[in-house]
């Protein structure tokens, strides 16, 4: 039987995140300098459909694995669950996306599994036999190669935007529906309904669009240009640290080593110099628009579209712009 990478995938409230392709990505990437094959799990309850989007993708199997006790997130379900799927499937290497959830259990996992976990992982690299993932240091300043020095299942989480869901190869897949093994024992903790600080809380990890703002912004009444903007694009607006640490937005909408890490498809920074710090949480992004008026500010390093320019000029008129062009549609 060949060497398997399994993907854990990840649904909520019956939708898949995003993030769960752009790790399918990343296996077949390294499936194709290895030559291992490539499959994905899917845990929950009445995942089937969800199951068949992934199986949309050019990966050996999907396994719908579902249980009573998956229904709802519980970082003790999904522990014993995925522990007793990966021992029987002797799995190789077992990715996860680097999500919120993942982040809850997967160490878990690992320590159930007395195995290596590498998290946040950019990259990886294949030399001499040796699987490598690459990991950011000191907030993106330095990257290591880190190998693993145990024995296999190898496990390790897929940063958000290292790799490009949409450029996950298609294909069509069977899917197997496989009964979860449950534990014993009930649960120790007690799902409720997913928690919300507040209705604008938001998952930019999830969002196509976004419009983000830094310090030449200015003044918190000028927000109004970035929101205006965000909603003709149907976008979500965003902040790099300066403009969280004054409570002008929430700090879930801030993005960087310290907030969120995103790839939407289209990233449009307004008076953000481009820090290291901010750098790492959005360089995924498909598509970088800067606004700045600084010639030499860093941002315009990874920026795919350069405006040098007043933003408070620039963006109504890109707004307004951007509505007759949807009016003529």
């Amino acid at each position: 039987m060949a060497d398997m990478i399994l993907v854990v995938a990840e649904q909520r409230e019956g939708k898949l995140n995003r993030a769960s392709f752009e790790t399918i990505a990343a296996a077949q990437a390294i499936a194709k300098e290895t030559g291992w094959a490539v499959e994905v799990v899917l845990p929950g309850q009445g995942v089937a459909a969800l199951a068949q989007e992934l199986a949309t993708k050019a990966v050996g199997k999907v396994y719908a694995l579902e249980a009573e006790a998956l229904k709802a997130y519980t970082s003790d379900a999904y522990v014993h669950a995925l522990k007793a799927f990966i021992v029987e499937k002797q799995s190789k290497v077992v990715l996860f996306p680097h999500t919120y959830q993942v982040r809850d259990f997967a160490p878990r996992l690992a320590l159930g599994l007395d195995r290596t976990l590498i998290s946040d992982a950019t990259g990886y690299k294949f030399e001499g036999g040796a699987l490598k993932f690459t990991r950011q240091m000191f907030q993106g300043k330095f990257t290591a190669d880190v190998s693993f020095g145990g024995d296999a299942p190898w496990m390790a989480t897929v940063q958000i935007g290292a790799f490009r869901g949409d450029q996950a190869e298609n294909g069509s897949a069977p899917v197997e529906n496989v009964t979860a093994a449950v534990a014993d024992a009930p649960a120790r903790v007690t799902p409720h309904e997913v928690f919300q600080e507040a209705k604008q809380t938001v998952d930019l990890s999830q969002a196509e669009v976004i419009v983000a703002v830094g310090r030449g912004i200015k003044e918190q009444k000028n927000l109004a240009l970035a929101e205006n903007l965000a909603a003709v694009l149907g976008g979500e607006v965003a902040a790099s640290r300066p403009i969280c640490d004054n409570g002008w937005l929430p700090l879930e909408r801030q993005i960087g080593s310290s907030g969120q890490t995103v790839a939407p498809k289209l990233y449009i920074a307004l008076g953000v110099s481009g820090a290291i710090q901010h750098i790492v949480g959005m360089k995924g992004a498909r598509t970088i628009v800067a606004v700045n008026k600084d010639p030499e500010a860093p941002i315009f390093e990874i920026a795919d579209v350069a405006v040098v320019g007043d933003l408070f000029q620039v963006v109504p008129a890109l707004t307004e712009e951007i509505k007759k062009a949807k009016g003529s549609q």
